[in-house]
């Protein structure tokens, strides 16, 4: 069906922004060239090569990288970047979001052997009489490099599905690329998961109902974390609610017929997404390691019951697709919704999209699961 006509602004500032980016590299790239060639070459002496450097190994690489990320004008580019999306999406939920009701939260710090410690916040339901609840461990989204779970709109749904649902939603803010890479960042979601269970009879939650929960990024990172619960704890994980999900990064399910009609050039979208997995992992190799694309998991049997949730007017509705037909053809109970006439980020849009609030809807009506 057509798009939605409340997009039609955004998706121009959005086609702007593409053009821009694209139009920056070329300056970038063009300004290099030039420099390059007026740098003379030095020949050694007798004319011989060096050896070519070995290659390092995925430590090293992820140290590099961060070491880079950490200095200079890309960094700053980042800061500023990030500026921006906070402020645009503290006037999203002004002016087409819902505010989130006042509901009682407590942080912890969780420890992750080998890698940064991470935050966990956790949102509670009223409680009659100190019952546990269920919970699910959520992650925000972002493209693994913008986002977290002091970011207004996503502050504002956690609140909203806690007490709708009437459970804890434990929002993981996982580190950010390029600064942070994968593995990283699905280490501490495996050692939140890992810690929610340990700590269920302190945290008043119910270690038999626990889910997990994740948007675009985030969707990548709870079906990883399910994958990587089975492979190695095997906690009773019960449920995976995923949002628009990325689940594929070497891109092969990339539906770009989703683009079509919102008039993106297809090399535009292509290179957008491409940056994805090039900010998030060290090496594009690693998009087909199981824990970095969970689509390409060896096996997805033994995992928990799915609820994916994808757009029309989205690219990444065909990772959403061949998930729910990887798990069901596994043997798992899954379930795929696609939202006709909206695009990737239709969940913030509650105060103004009648999609959006039956989004929200579907979502807690998954996560009353746990009560079952």
């Amino acid at each position: 069906m057509p798009l939605d006509p409340f997009f039609d602004e955004r998706l121009r500032l959005h086609r702007k922004y593409l053009f821009d980016q694209a139009l920056s590299t070329v300056r970038t790239r063009l300004s290099t060239a030039v420099r390059f060639l007026r740098t003379p070459i030095v020949v050694p002496a007798g004319g011989a090569s060096s050896p070519a450097p070995a290659r390092p190994d995925r430590a090293e690489r992820a140290s590099q990288a961060a070491e880079s990320a950490a200095l200079g004008p890309h960094a700053r580019a980042r800061a500023r970047h990030r500026r921006s999306a906070l402020a645009w999406d503290r006037s999203e939920l002004s002016a087409v979001g819902t505010p989130g009701p006042k509901v009682r939260t407590v942080e912890h710090t969780v420890e992750v052997p080998g890698h940064p410690c991470v935050r966990v916040r956790i949102y509670y339901p009223d409680v009659v009489g100190g019952a546990p609840v269920p919970a699910v461990l959520a992650f925000f989204g972002g493209a693994f490099r913008i986002g977290g779970i002091d970011y207004p709109t996503t502050d504002a749904a956690y609140r909203h599905r806690t007490v709708d649902a009437h459970v804890a939603i434990a929002a993981v803010d996982y580190s950010l690329a390029p600064e942070h890479r994968y593995p990283v960042q699905v280490e501490q979601a495996y050692a939140s998961l890992v810690w929610l269970y340990d700590q269920a009879g302190e945290l008043g939650i119910d270690p038999t109902r626990i889910g997990v929960l994740g948007i675009s990024a985030g969707g990548n990172i709870a079906a990883t974390v399910a994958v990587m619960n089975r492979d190695r704890a095997g906690l009773p994980l019960r449920l995976q609610v995923l949002e628009v999900p990325v689940v594929d990064l070497t891109g092969s399910h990339l539906d770009l017929h989703a683009v079509r009609g919102l008039g993106i050039p297809r090399a535009l979208a292509l290179r957008e997404l491409r940056s994805v997995a090039r900010t998030y992992l060290t090496d594009l190799d690693e998009g087909i390691e199981p824990y970095a694309s969970p689509l390409r998991a060896g096996s997805h049997e033994g995992l928990p019951p799915a609820v994916i949730l994808t757009a029309e007017y989205d690219p990444l509705r065909g990772d959403g697709d061949a998930y729910g037909y990887a798990l069901r053809r596994a043997g798992v109970d899954a379930s795929v919704v696609r939202y006709q006439g909206v695009t990737h980020d239709v969940a913030i849009f509650t105060g103004a999209l009648p999609a959006a609030r039956r989004w929200h809807d579907d979502v807690v009506a998954a996560l009353r699961r746990l009560h079952h």
